[in-house]
């Protein structure tokens, strides 16, 4: 990130398998110091793209720079610069937390001289330093993954990247790590660079940019995201679904779907709405929900589904990608 340049920049960033796009052309920068979020339902092309900004993957077209170097040409100086935490863990369970993270800084070339310092502060910044001599395959899954982000953090990376970093824990354990990243992004100085399709985490990014089908439909803080739909959402459950969307079309003017089971639609001042709605509707309601804009509302807005809904029709798209992956 030279003369303060962005932390990540992408420009016309794009990655075929075969006759299948998985990222199609996408621009975004991240600022230094930012945490930025990925959002969008699996299968939307987040991890292939941390894949190509971490050298992981070869980009099919445009051009992306990570620390200010380039990610096909500059691809040992993208890696020095950058901490990365998988998805899936890498962790070997049979060795320690201090001998998974000795290893670790064998291959980045962190000096002996500066290595058990360094390792002392990074795993006390998570919590395990007490643990350190444990064998890794005792620990609990959040235990595993405050290690691996411990790890990723082991060579005072610029750019940390978190691809789903908290999937598969507890909703308990989700709020400590998100707790503990907080911490770390504060004490050291760095980017974090994360994928989610947890709502709730989105919430906790400086900003996020929303990702469907390969594409980045949406951009920007959290609040202004949600500030731009203005409406609230109201979600009623019906004895006939189709009847009462086309008599919310008719006697409305408003759309509306079938979302997570219950008919869903926006509308300004949604509460003063429902009153309407009982005795205009002309189907009966079993039960009504208001709500505030939020970012699955967001997401809805710009996609027309749920993140919940989109991820339910994502395994086509993910086994084709898998089968021209494999190819």
């Amino acid at each position: 990130m030279p003369d303060g340049g962005p932390a990540v920049e992408v420009d016309g960033l794009s990655k075929t398998f075969g006759d299948v796009e998985a990222v199609r052309g996408i621009e975004f920068t991240v600022r230094p110091g930012e945490i930025f979020g990925f959002l969008g339902p699996n299968g939307a092309g987040k991890s292939t793209t941390i894949s190509m900004l971490c050298t992981l993957l070869r980009p099919t077209g445009g051009r992306a720079l990570v620390a200010g170097h380039d990610v096909v040409r500059e691809r040992d100086d993208v890696r020095r610069n950058i901490g990365l935490v998988f998805q899936d863990t890498t962790l070997d369970g049979y060795l320690t937390g201090e001998q998974n993270l000795r290893f670790h800084a064998e291959l980045y070339g962190v000096p002996r001289s500066v290595m058990r310092e360094r390792m002392r502060q990074v795993l006390e910044m998570v919590g395990l330093w007490d643990r350190r001599r444990d064998l890794v395959q005792t620990y609990s899954g959040g235990m595993k993954r405050r290690l691996e982000i411990a790890r990723g953090l082991l060579h005072s990376p610029r750019v940390l990247f978190l691809d789903e970093p908290t999937v598969g824990l507890d909703p308990q354990t989700r709020a400590s790590i998100w707790d503990y990243i907080r911490q770390l992004q504060a004490a050291e100085e760095i980017t974090i660079f994360m994928t989610t399709h947890y709502m709730d985490e989105a919430e906790f990014c400086d900003r996020i940019a929303i990702m469907d089908q390969g594409t980045i439909v949406a951009l920007d803080t959290p609040e202004a995201l949600k500030a731009g739909i203005g409406e609230d959402r109201v979600r009623i459950e019906t004895t006939d679904d189709e009847a009462a969307i086309a008599a919310i079309r008719e006697r409305f003017g408003l759309e509306a779907g079938v979302s997570e089971g219950a008919v869903a639609f926006s509308v300004a001042s949604g509460e003063a709405f429902v009153p309407r709605l009982f005795a205009e509707l002309g189907v009966p309601i079993r039960s009504v929900h208001v709500s505030r804009p939020s970012l699955d509302d967001v997401f809805m807005s710009f996609t027309g589904t749920t993140i919940r809904d989109a991820e339910a029709g994502a395994g086509d798209r993910n086994r084709a990608v898998m089968r021209a992956m494999r190819r």
